[in-house]
């Protein structure tokens, strides 16, 4: 699976291969899992996966941003962004690689 962006068919198939699941199971769990992390992302809430790394939910208060064309001032809303933190054993493993 190198050279290219990973999708959800890839991630099914790869369950299916190792698993030894049907193809509609790998689908379901798989499918089942990414629900999951939405979900509790969706809530405000941080996912943690061990030797992988977190998706936190940050949230950014308004601030005054600045038009980089026109120089002109414009209000930034608050809003909430997801911000993914790889752990050292990820770290490692995509700088050995």
């Amino acid at each position: 699976m190198s050279g290219k962006t990973v999708t959800r068919a890839d991630l099914i198939e790869a369950v299916y291969q190792e698993v030894g699941l049907s193809r509609n199971e790998s689908s379901d769990l798989v499918e089942t899992v990414l629900d999951e992390i939405a979900s509790t992302l969706t809530n405000g809430d941080n996912v943690k996966i061990s030797s992988f790394g977190s998706f936190i939910v940050r949230d950014k208060g308004g601030r005054i941003g600045r038009n980089p064309k026109t120089g002109e001032e414009v209000p930034i809303e608050p809003r909430r962004v997801l911000v993914f933190r790889p752990s050292q054993v990820l770290k490692d493993r995509v700088s050995n690689s």
